[in-house]
């Protein structure tokens, strides 16, 4: 019995399967005996994609997804991926190892104060001091992941809590006869030894000190639902913007696509919710929100807050009769105080909404006309910078002619700026849980992260990493653990040797590209280099046959990569890009 197998043993309870880490001397028992308990163990190239994995395994499981990494700079490598999942709201557990208890403060490797760092970017923190708080605290921290308002977690876990007792006893030199020692080092041999005594005390009765707390979301109130239902029944243009929130409970994705349909209601799907009513509905508007958003009369915001991205509100009408729902009371009035405010979990509360009693079937054909026929001329606007002629592959044309080759089971994965916005307008996400993007906190570098984890959650759907060319240098290096781990993922990056969504707005204000200049790098031959395969694409002529290419290294268990060498388009001119 060790450290590392109590917590093995704790988390297989838990149901999970795949322990993301990068090795270090402080946490190898860890992933030694999870591998041993039957957890499949995928360690990365950097700590941040460890924990960038375990997220997405969070987004698509509704468990907590879990990270294990070393001490000091493998803690301080994944503050980027543990930021973005706090403010992406997404549920995971980092196991973060540290110096021997005895040690903290006194210079030792890697040793720092690690609960000072990770307490504003967490929902929870702690320090492990007996082996035999282990299992009761990985119990906890899955409970704290997922109650009220998700997010990620943090237990240090000392080096001496996780080895065998022996070998931390030999460590200590306290298996020794003291009697012969000088009175200073003889007390300090007891000292050691009381420490140890304690810190070991009732390892054996780990599994009975543990008990499993239920998470809860948040509940709305009856009323408010019959305000909700009275209100869309009086109301002639509504409109629902669906965000990532919404789909925190993955298991009920199926169930919230049906409420959203019964509903009846136009909607925008962003974020997590893309793909949430499958490729091509009729209820799905996809372009000219803004607009739409000034012509409703009615506005549903369900895991929506007015922060940025829906310019702080001022996007929706101030004569609108704006409802929203969300877990957070803060995101609930953040920037615009709503009519019906919903304190609630927004797939609980849509899929109830649709089987309420007070709802009424509203015929919405003109409402809905209008805003087919508002995206129609947005398509056509589309088509013509598909027929534009540039220099390299016209980025539209590209996704254009991708969306015709993707089947109906595709993951894709958004990491990139320019290149990656173009995409989400072309590209139709075909299933619930289907698109994976970083959320709000908008960071690139999640591709190579988010795409293992897609993947092993997923295993039977195409996986697509869509990178820009400056993006997919942060991951280019996982790589290897595709190919070493046989995840066989796509990655398409759109090439041109441009930071393109900074230098577009930075060349025109500033009249420099300092900065913002990058190369046409043969990124293909560095995917081979770590073990996959790749091709390098100047032509859209040339996409078919990348593709099937991909698709044939896939089917070997291979990674590979489409290099596209792009032109400049001025698609997205305009664009925010801060």
């Amino acid at each position: 019995m060790n450290g590392g197998k109590i917590i093995a043993d704790v988390l297989k309870a838990n149901g999970t399967e795949f322990l993301y880490t990068l090795c270090g001397g402080h946490i190898s028992p860890i992933f030694v005996e999870a591998k041993k308990a039957g957890i499949r163990v995928i360690d990365s190239r950097d700590e941040v994609n460890a924990v960038f994995a375990a997220d997405a395994t969070a987004r698509l499981t509704g468990k907590p997804g879990i990270a294990a990494v070393t001490a000091g700079p493998g803690v301080t490598n994944t503050l980027t991926a543990i930021r973005n999942a706090l403010m992406a709201q997404s549920p995971l557990i980092l196991l973060g190892g540290a110096t021997a208890t005895v040690l903290r403060g006194r210079g030792a490797l890697q040793d720092i104060d690690q609960q000072s760092l990770m307490r504003p970017n967490v929902k929870w923190t702690t320090v492990v001091t007996k082996v035999s708080n282990l299992a009761e605290t990985i119990q906890r921290a899955f409970y704290e992941a997922q109650n009220g308002i998700p997010g990620p977690v943090f237990v240090e876990c000392p080096i001496d809590l996780l080895y065998p007792e022996a070998m931390v006893r030999e460590w200590y030199g306290v298996n020794k006869d003291p009697k012969d020692y000088p009175l200073t080092k003889k007390a300090e041999h007891y000292y050691l030894k009381f420490h140890l005594d304690r810190t070991f005390s009732g390892k054996d009765k780990w599994g009975k000190l543990f008990s499993r707390q239920q998470a809860k979301a948040p509940a709305h109130s009856k009323g408010n639902e019959n305000k909700v239902a009275e209100a869309l029944n009086a109301a002639k243009k509504p409109l629902m913007v669906i965000g990532s929130q919404t789909m925190l409970q993955a298991q009920n994705a199926a169930a919230i696509a049906e409420a959203v349909k019964k509903l009846g209601v136009p909607v925008y799907l962003s974020g997590m919710a893309r793909g949430l009513l499958g490729a091509d509905h009729e209820l799905q508007a996809r372009h000219n929100r803004k607009v739409a958003l000034r012509e409703a009369d009615l506005v549903l915001l369900s895991g929506v807050p007015c922060d940025f991205r829906m310019d702080y509100g001022r996007h929706i009408s101030s004569k609108v009769k704006l409802i929203s729902v969300n877990r957070s009371h803060e995101e609930l009035y953040k920037n615009r105080k709503p009519q019906i405010a919903v304190h609630g979990e927004p797939g609980d509360f849509l899929i109830s909404l649709s089987q309420n009693t007070l709802l009424k079937q509203n015929d919405r054909k003109q409402w809905l006309d209008q805003l087919h026929k508002s995206d129609e001329a947005r398509e056509t606007e589309i088509t013509k910078k598909a027929e534009e002629k540039t220099e390299g592959i016209n980025p539209v044309a590209l996704f254009r002619e991708l969306e015709k080759m993707l089947p109906e089971k595709t993951m894709l994965v958004a990491d990139g700026g320019d290149f990656v916005a173009t995409a989400s307008y072309i590209l139709h996400p075909r299933s619930p849980l289907s698109w994976l993007d970083p959320g709000v906190f908008g960071t690139l570098g999640v591709g190579g992260g988010f795409a293992a984890g897609a993947k092993l959650c997923r295993p039977d759907e195409e996986t697509w990493i869509i990178y820009g060319d400056g993006s997919s240098a942060y991951t280019l290096a996982e790589f290897d653990t595709f190919a070493r781990h046989k995840i066989p993922v796509i990655a398409l990056i759109g090439n041109d040797a441009s930071w393109a969504q900074i230098a577009r707005d930075q060349v025109d204000f500033l009249g420099d590209s300092v900065a913002t200049d990058l190369a046409f790098t043969d990124y293909h031959e560095v995917a081979k280099g770590y073990g996959g395969d790749g091709i390098k694409i100047t032509d859209l002529s040339q996409l078919a046959d990348a593709v099937a290419k991909a698709r044939e290294a896939n089917k070997q268990g291979k990674p590979f990569l489409i290099n596209a060498i792009l032109g400049k388009t001025d698609f997205r001119k305009g664009s925010i890009s801060v």
